[in-house]
């Protein structure tokens, strides 16, 4: 803060708003607010949420101070609208404290925004506001994402071997206990996997032969034998709610030797980005060293066009990105990527497509350290998974 009467505000709702959730480490799926007034004795942090949330709050809240919104009820009374009322009592509250400016992050609710300005506040949006904070991730996140990423490489596991291990018809398509093995099937398997374990599963990448060449096409349809699928997972610990991340590449039957070229090339290109990633290394640095080693065995970077040949193959995303409560957080590893932190937790998922052909995509979750990075997958990289 520049002076002793500018407070800072984090608001919103704590199950969806994770900077606000890691703020006060207490998930409620109503409309909160998080004021961190100056105080004599440093910094006074007051949380404003439901009533009937207040006892939990008191018992689990990183708070200094928990108020429901009647606390701080405005001249003319709260809305029935809860986010109203939420937004109307911060701003009461603040008006009362003295505070006639406040800074914000890059997540603020503008109906917060509003109802501030018209209590006479003005607020300043810091862009960087905690980011770099999240960033650097303790030791209990880093075991939370490292549970998280063992039980996201178990899920992988599974769906690789029930490609792996299908029967193959005389047209190539694949059965699974004499039903056709499509995307959906195998999605849903993986669904009940994590489920069953305590996970949320966002839609991940089921993604088979020329489907695969779209490299964030999530996957329908038949799967094929001698065929790349690829396998992208990134769930959520339903109690945690720290991220795994993690994909794989299985082929079924014989590996066309194009595949296996690329697939050679993938896995050297994500030890290169592995090796370069340090702190005091920035994003761009680490996408770098990878595509460097896609450049040297002549593939490509970049979207194909009009004039691209049809073999065309290259890789058209950035080498990774952060990790956390979001599956995607800063920083990224990609061309004007920051200054990595020790703390950082990272996905390194270099991948080569062609149209046609289809996809080969390695991904592991790292962590950087003061000497380098930790890998937190033990899985095979491997394309068969007999």
């Amino acid at each position: 803060m520049t002076n002793d009467h500018v407070a800072r505000i984090c608001a919103g709702i704590p199950a969806i708003n994770y900077t606000l959730f890691w703020r006060i480490q207490f998930q409620v799926g109503d409309p909160v607010a998080l004021l961190e007034i100056p105080a004599t004795s440093g910094i006074k942090s007051i949380l404003i949420l439901r009533d009937i949330e207040m006892d939990r709050g008191k018992k689990f809240a990183k708070a200094d101070q928990i108020n429901c919104p009647a606390d701080f009820a405005p001249q003319g009374g709260l809305s029935g609208d809860r986010e109203t009322a939420t937004a109307q009592a911060a701003a009461e509250c603040l008006r009362r404290e003295g505070i006639s400016e406040v800074v914000a992050d890059r997540s603020l609710p503008f109906i917060f925004v509003e109802f501030l300005t018209r209590a006479g506040i003005s607020v300043q949006c810091d862009t960087e506001l905690w980011v770099t904070d999240r960033r650097q991730k303790n030791e209990q996140e880093i075991e939370h994402l490292r549970e998280a990423q063992q039980v996201t490489e178990q899920a992988i596991r599974h769906a690789c071997e029930m490609v792996a291990n299908a029967e193959a018809k005389a047209d190539g398509a694949l059965y699974h206990h004499d039903e056709p093995l499509t995307s959906e099937r195998v999605r849903a398997a993986v669904d009940h996997f994590l489920m069953d374990r305590g996970y949320q599963n966002p839609t991940c990448i089921i993604a088979g032969g020329s489907t695969g060449a779209d490299c964030h096409d999530y996957g329908s349809g038949q799967l094929y034998t001698e065929q790349t699928v690829i396998i992208d997972i990134f769930p959520q610990n339903r109690t945690t709610l720290y991220n795994g991340d993690c994909t794989r590449t299985v082929v079924h039957g014989e590996i066309p030797d194009e595949i296996k070229a690329m697939h050679k090339v993938v896995k050297l290109a994500k030890a290169a980005g592995e090796s370069a990633t340090a702190p005091g290394v920035t994003g761009e640095e680490v996408h770098k060293a990878t595509i460097q080693v896609l450049l040297d065995h002549g593939y490509n970077i970049g979207l194909s066009d009009e004039n691209s040949p049809k073999d065309f193959c290259s890789m058209p995303h950035g080498t990774g990105h952060g990790i956390g409560l979001n599956v995607h957080e800063p920083p990224l590893l990609d061309f004007k990527g920051p200054e990595l932190l020790i703390g950082d937790a990272l996905t390194i998922e270099p991948g080569l497509y062609r149209k046609k052909l289809g996809g080969v995509r390695v991904e592991d979750m790292v962590v950087v350290t003061k000497d380098g990075c930790i890998n937190l997958n033990q899985l095979s990289e491997e394309l068969s998974w007999k």
